[in-house]
């Protein structure tokens, strides 16, 4: 059988499903970056309180505590762009071998399925996973600038470039953060993704839920009540 042949055993509804995973990622991640300004996000919300963070560093001193901060996010940036690159080594070995999927599928379903299109299918999870490695890297790297430029602050409060120095490293800060979250919003996806090995309808069905998860969190979680609690 050709690739062509192959491809086109493919439904008009796994498009479907595929746009719709697609579509989800993206306009998830636009939302949650430019939210209705009566009702911001979480990641909206955090950014303001980073600007505030690095008007408090600037008389703040000694500053080992935010060098900690700084020191522990770019921690958390790392260790989930080291899980990308098993979970893609896992992927790609999985796309040189299918005989598992494909034993899976003849005896649940005894539909035999040949070995492109699980490739394919297995080749989005890889791509999103691969996404979410380059985003958490990225971060990882602009933590690292902002680490720098905070350390570039004068001591003296009074200095005029305190304030300058101070607020440019803050919006380092909020795009490292951003980027972070988008390779987050990667992860959850490709989980979703792997939905697409059981069929359209259970993509569709995945990539339901990861949207409500990610929307969710970020509009209408615990965390985002406190924080626009004022606290007495």
């Amino acid at each position: 059988m050709t690739m062509l042949a192959t491809l086109a055993l493919l439904t008009l509804l796994d498009a479907v499903a595929l746009g719709a995973l697609i579509l989800a990622l993206v306009g998830s991640g636009w939302l949650i970056e430019h939210p209705p300004a009566s009702r911001p996000s979480v990641t909206k919300i955090m950014s303001g309180h980073r600007r505030a963070w690095m008007r408090v560093f600037v008389t703040r001193d000694p500053r080992i505590f935010d060098a900690q901060i700084v020191a522990s996010l770019r921690q958390g940036t790392a260790f989930f762009a080291s899980t990308c690159v098993l979970a893609i080594g896992g992927v790609l070995a999985l796309i040189s071998n299918t005989d598992p999927l494909s034993g899976v599928a003849a005896e649940v379903a005894m539909l035999e399925v040949p070995v492109l299109i699980w490739q394919l299918k297995l080749a989005v999870v890889a791509l999103l996973l691969t996404n979410g490695f380059l985003k958490f890297v990225w971060a990882n790297r602009v933590f690292g600038y902002c680490a720098v430029l905070m350390s570039a602050v004068p001591n003296d409060p009074s200095d005029p470039e305190a304030d300058t120095l101070a607020m440019q490293a803050a919006e380092l800060n909020i795009r490292a953060a951003i980027n972070f979250n988008r390779g987050l919003r990667s992860l959850y996806f490709a989980l979703g993704a792997l939905a697409w090995l059981i069929g359209p309808i259970a993509l569709l069905v995945a990539t339901g839920a990861v949207l409500w998860t990610v929307l969710s969190r970020e509009f209408a979680s615990l965390p985002r009540d406190i924080l626009l609690k004022k606290m007495p």
